[in-house]
């Protein structure tokens, strides 16, 4: 395999604390320069520390390093993994000065995200410069791969865990299944694809389980700006008071917006939804995320492979496979526009 024109895959992450003494300087910099009360700061803080101030992101990026190191291996794909997260250690300018040591100077980039938004997107492309600036590592080019929101491999895995969530309720005709991802301003989302590619994901994922249509939704989570702001709804927990009037009473929350455990993941679904279900007499079951699931990790290499060896993008539904090269114009944040 030709694999010459890249050095090296960076996965870049959001990062996450991983003691208590960690959780309000990881939050500091996740709100650095946002207008955010103390005292939310201070909220969310609280959430961290019902988990022993643990986020599960950092340790699921290693299994996930982990994986993928054996899956290209076995596949003789010869590039060395380096990681850097946005928020927390391992930050990326360390990573890019290791990079540096290492004398790499071409890399893919894999980021843990698999919509088009400015925060999933467009942030991890502007970390780059950032990051890579502030270490004089500007030498090191970085391409990053293609969101792969309609990816069947991506579909087929998300489908497999609401499948098996939906089997432990036993039920003799299906629950409603709640696809929830984490929600953006308004402003941010009309500048981006972020509604659109989930809609499709959560379609795919319906039509290949069979569900009627309606039998399912796609809902949001864990919104962070101030109340008078728009920002994509409805909310789950709003959501599932709405199911229980309309007479639900068996449900599966599927985070399809999130490719491993995040703590909104723990806290918003397993603990805030978990409660309101309880209280509605709702039988609730929160589906699993891709994580380490074998077809995704072997996703992920199959999208090394279209930028190493020109394999053929694969997609399903609507649309054609994601742009390569992300347009000037795109995912702009919103802020000010």
């Amino acid at each position: 395999m030709d694999d010459n024109q890249y050095d090296a895959l960076l996965i870049q992450s959001f990062g996450g604390p991983e003691g208590p003494d960690d959780v309000i300087p990881f939050l500091e910099n996740v709100l650095r320069g946002r207008n955010v009360p103390r005292e939310r700061l201070l909220a969310v803080a609280d959430h961290y520390q019902e988990f022993g101030g643990v986020s599960p992101i950092n340790q699921q990026c290693r299994d996930l390093i982990d994986a993928l190191t054996k899956e290209l291996c076995e596949h003789e794909i010869n590039l060395p993994l380096y990681w850097g997260n946005r928020n927390w250690h391992p930050l990326l300018d360390t990573t890019f000065q290791e990079m540096q040591q290492d004398g790499i100077k071409r890399a893919l980039s894999f980021v843990t995200s698999a919509f088009s938004s400015y925060s999933g997107c467009r942030q991890y492309r502007e970390d780059v410069v950032k990051f890579r600036s502030a270490v004089e590592a500007d030498e090191i080019e970085v391409d990053k791969l293609r969101v792969f929101y309609n990816h069947p491999d991506f579909i087929d895995v998300v489908a497999e865990s609401v499948q098996h969530a939906i089997t432990e309720l036993d039920l003799s005709d299906a629950p409603f299944v709640a696809f929830t991802a984490h929600s953006i301003p308004g402003s941010m989302a009309a500048g981006c694809d972020y509604e659109q590619q989930l809609r499709e994901s959560c379609r795919l994922v319906a039509e290949a389980l069979e569900l009627p249509n309606d039998k399912w939704d796609l809902v949001y989570q864990s919104r962070s700006g101030r109340p008078q702001d728009p920002w994509l709804d409805p909310d789950i927990c709003d959501f599932i008071e709405t199911l229980h009037q309309r007479g639900v009473r068996d449900l599966v929350i599927s985070p399809i917006g999130f490719i491993s455990d995040h703590m909104e993941v723990l806290f918003d679904l397993d603990t805030e939804a978990q409660a309101v279900c309880g209280r509605l007499n709702i039988d609730m079951r929160r589906a699993a995320t891709p994580g380490t699931h074998p077809k995704f990790i072997g996703m992920i290499r199959k999208l090394i492979q279209e930028r190493l060896s020109g394999y053929e993008p694969e997609s399903v539904g609507r649309f054609p496979p994601n742009h390569d090269v992300c347009p000037e114009d795109c995912c702009y944040s919103g802020r000010g526009r």
